[in-house]
This record gives C-alpha cells, sequence and structure tokens, in this order.
C-alpha cells in the first residue's frame, strides 16, 4: 500500500503543489481544494504546527548594541560633511533580539524547506510593488499559530466537504484551521 497519493502529477510537480498549498493553507488560516490533495496538506500541515507547538518558548533574548542611520523628520538620512565628503551620521541603539536556541533554530529551518515567500500587499497601495513586505513564516508560526494550539493534541485542521466541481465532478473541500 502507498505511504502518499501521487496526485497524478510528477515528484516535483507534487512537492510544489503540496508546499504551494500548506503555505497558503497557513497564511491564510483555509483553502478550497479537491479532497485527496487536503488529505495530503493536512499531514504535512499537521507536522508543521506540531513542530512550532513543541520549540515555541525555546529561545532567549539578547541585548545587543546595533548602528542605525540618524533620519529627519521626511525619513531621509542626516549627512554630514567630513574631510570634503559628506557622511552618513549613526546613532548606536540597544535593542533585544529573540536568539533561537539550536532545536528552534533547526525547527525553523525544517519549516523554511517547506514555506515558500509570501509577500504582503497594503490594502491602500494595491497593485503597486512599492510597499510590499516579506511575510516571515516562521515567525507567524512561533508567535501566532503556535501559541493558539499550545494545550491542543493534535487535530489542528478540519476538512469540510463542499459538494462537487462543476467541470469534472471532483469532490471539493474547504480545508481550515481549527
Amino acid at each position: 500500500m502507498a505511504k502518499y497519493r501521487k496526485l497524478g502529477r510528477t515528484a516535483d510537480q507534487r512537492k510544489a503543489l503540496i508546499r504551494n498549498q500548506v503555505t497558503n493553507l497557513l497564511y491564510n488560516g483555509k483553502i478550497v481544494t479537491t479532497e485527496a490533495k487536503a488529505k495530503e496538506i493536512r499531514k504535512v500541515a499537521e507536522g508543521l504546527i506540531a513542530l512550532a507547538v513543541k520549540e515555541k518558548d525555546n529561545f532567549e533574548e539578547v541585548t545587543v548594541t546595533a548602528k542605525v542611520a540618524r533620519k529627519d523628520a521626511n525619513g531621509k538620512r542626516v549627512k554630514e560633511v567630513v574631510d570634503g565628503k559628506k557622511v552618513t551620521v549613526y546613532d548606536e541603539v540597544e535593542k533585544k533580539i529573540k536568539k533561537d536556541l539550536p532545536s528552534r533554530l533547526h525547527a525553523r529551518r525544517e519549516m523554511l524547506k517547506v514555506f515558500y515567500p509570501v509577500k504582503s500587499v497594503p490594502n491602500q497601495t494595491a497593485g503597486k510593488k512599492k510597499n510590499t513586505v516579506e511575510v516571515d513564516m516562521c515567525d507567524k508560526m512561533f508567535s501566532e499559530i503556535a501559541p493558539k494550539y499550545a494545550n491542543r493534541n493534535g487535530g489542528y485542521t478540519r476538512i469540510v466537504k463542499i459538494g462537487q466541481r462543476k467541470g469534472d465532478g471532483a469532490l471539493e473541500v474547504l480545508l481550515e484551521l481549527v
């Protein structure tokens, strides 16, 4: 008996499809797909959520000093003339950062094997490249999704049957986070 569904695709296509669907499920919270695809996506998604829940508190906060460019009221860098050249003025700032412990770092890298990069576009600038923001899916997993499921032992997703698709009659389902 096979361990997984082939979904009528070659291995690289199937892997890309599952990665894409899992990324969208965890970013949006729900997706509509066929039943066979949903069952395969569910396996991967639940494994990633379980990994995030296990490692969510496994970090230490470290204080570091960083050089940050001084900015004026318009958000432009402040420059001053030194030896006839314009040089940017930097201030030293102390920041607290989260430093992953080794097991959480490993979990983060395992997640990055699955997730595709996600870009978020604010509504007021839709259709423009300027204000797009790269979303850190691993950070979202650890900070938003994992605390939500901290006291739950598995069963992070739900499959709700919608009905048959008009074109080919395939059974469509709604796969959502519980």
